[in-house]
């Protein structure tokens, strides 16, 4: 008995709807896998590969969005399980990684940080996902602007961190450096739940400001590389990424704040307006 060619094609268009979420899955074990090597650790060589698997999480949690609009399997539902994936990978598994690498000698002070680092990555993804919902429950068009860094992003900074100890042989991570990356961890979780904005670079066109910017970047890494350790390509790029980010939102503050102010006094005068309109009203209104 031969099937019909309308159910052969919604058998295909689940299939489709699959992938991506298995590719989001895929990232979430990754997370959960580092978690588990974090959290049993005895080696350096431990915490390298927990913080391995969350570089493979990142990698993964860039293939779901693209295997989606490939398949044109975008859906609430994938924007839903994506963030939850996110503050597995890019919440709680960089957060214990941190602890068990160098928070965990600062007692309670680290314990809390690393918690802090986890609240506000769970945070900054409810506010996104809050942000791109649109009012027909569908996912809005992406702006080229992140509000707060991006859980990827911090995530990849103490990531890239954990990778250079390793290069260098395990000395970044104790004594003098313990404090700086406790500072670190603070000031990342603080900017993922701030008002600062974090390009996206989804509207990057080929022009002479985005080859200078490349030019830069590939040059600053291999200057980096040849005067530190490859391993410190990751830490430049994704410290340059936050700086440029800072640079970014001070440089549009004061045009923020005439726009606000010219808002305010719209809204003054609007509210003048009504007022005066409705007391010669009720003068009209009185015998």
């Amino acid at each position: 008995m031969r099937s019909r060619p309308g159910r052969r094609r919604l058998n295909l268009r689940k299939t489709l709807f699959i992938l991506p979420n298995l590719v989001t899955v895929t990232a979430i074990f990754c997370g959960f896998d580092s978690i588990r090597l974090s959290a049993a650790a005895t080696s350096e060589d431990d915490l390298y590969k927990a913080a391995l698997l969350i570089v493979f999480a990142m990698f993964f949690d860039m293939m779901d969005g693209r295997v989606a609009r490939m398949t044109k399997t975008q859906s609430a539902f994938g924007v839903q399980i994506d963030s939850l994936a996110d503050v597995i990978s890019f919440g709680v598994a960089p957060a214990i990684l941190v602890y068990s690498w160098t928070l965990k000698r600062f007692g309670v002070v680290g314990l809390l940080a690393s918690f802090v680092f986890c609240a506000c990555a769970a945070i900054r993804l409810a506010r996104f996902n809050v942000l791109t919902m649109g009012e027909d429950g569908k996912p809005s068009v992406p702006s080229k602007y992140f509000l707060g860094l991006p859980t990827p992003g911090a995530a990849g900074i103490l990531v890239s961190l954990v990778v250079a100890n390793h290069a260098v042989g395990g000395a970044f991570g104790a004594g003098e450096y313990a404090s700086f990356i406790l500072a670190i961890t603070v000031a990342l979780a603080g900017l993922m739940v701030s008002n600062v904005e974090f390009r996206t670079f989804k509207d990057v066109r080929l022009n002479l400001h985005s080859a200078a910017f490349v030019g830069f970047a590939v040059l600053s890494s291999a200057v980096i590389s040849t005067q530190l350790k490859p391993a410190f390509v990751l830490v430049w790029l994704l410290g340059f990424y936050v700086l440029l980010g800072l640079c970014e939102s001070l440089w549009r503050l004061p045009t923020k704040l005439r726009a606000k102010a010219e808002a305010a006094r719209v809204e003054d005068a609007q509210v003048s307006s009504a007022t005066s309109l409705q007391a010669i009203q009720q003068g009209e209104s009185q015998p």
